[in-house]
């Protein structure tokens, strides 16, 4: 049990040392159903963990190195060991947007900031734009001083060109949601060339966080990983 005091300030330093960023939280209330901890009970409040820009790459790449290259899933992997250390040490119980039976990382990380999703449905950000993820949340047996989150300008009310839907070859984002076949068909195709080598036209066409942008190394390994490259 970590003591309430001081304690989420210590949690995001000790993320900030692989990359990783406190994302925000808050604590549950009747209503909710949350999951439980190590002992089985409830867990009263949730810190969400993920990261803003590339800042985390570095420290992925340098853990990857001392991996067998044939790793399944070292994304995902290198989070849970890091968020999971973070864990152990603060009494928390780590959990990841791919634990099965899903969790609902996205509402939370609505709860937790404020957000609300871009028409790419990723979560657009007042400062990050669509350059930011999800890694993880740590559950806490008692509730943390925490604040609610202020609900932020939602910069795609202020953008009337829209260009994240009018950049994609298969116009695989529309009011109709997201044209996933479509979509893996061209990355995986002859013309799906710069989708594979810099990512998503769509999502890099948003004017919003371009500070953040992930390098197109970065980019590359997540289209990778979507399209099973």
């Amino acid at each position: 049990m970590i003591a309430p005091a001081g304690s989420v300030d210590r949690i995001a330093s000790a993320l900030l040392a692989n990359g990783l960023v406190l994302r925000g939280g808050f604590n549950f209330v009747p209503g909710d159903a949350p999951p439980p901890v190590q002992s089985g009970a409830s867990a009263k409040s949730v810190l969400l963990v993920g990261q803003a820009g590339a800042a985390s790459w570095p420290h992925f790449l340098r853990w990857r190195e001392k991996q067998s290259p044939t790793i399944a899933n070292p994304l995902d992997t290198w989070s849970r060991e890091v968020i999971g250390a973070v864990a152990e040490v603060f009494g928390a119980r780590a959990i990841s947007p791919s634990d099965k039976p899903y969790l609902p990382f996205q509402q939370w990380a609505m709860r937790a900031e404020g957000l609300k999703p871009s028409p790419l449905g990723i979560l657009m950000h007042p400062h990050y734009g669509l350059w930011h993820a999800y890694r993880g949340a740590l559950l806490f047996e008692q509730e943390l001083p925490l604040q609610a989150a202020e609900t932020p300008l939602h910069l795609c009310d202020a953008c009337a060109e829209k260009p994240c839907l009018k950049s994609c070859p298969v116009d695989a984002y529309s009011a109709q949601g997201f044209a996933y076949q479509s979509c893996l068909a061209h990355v995986q195709g002859a013309k799906g060339g710069p989708c594979r080598s810099g990512g998503c036209l769509d999502r890099n066409a948003c004017p919003y966080g371009m500070a953040y942008r992930y390098p197109p190394e970065v980019q590359a390994f997540h289209m990778a990983a979507f399209a099973g490259l």
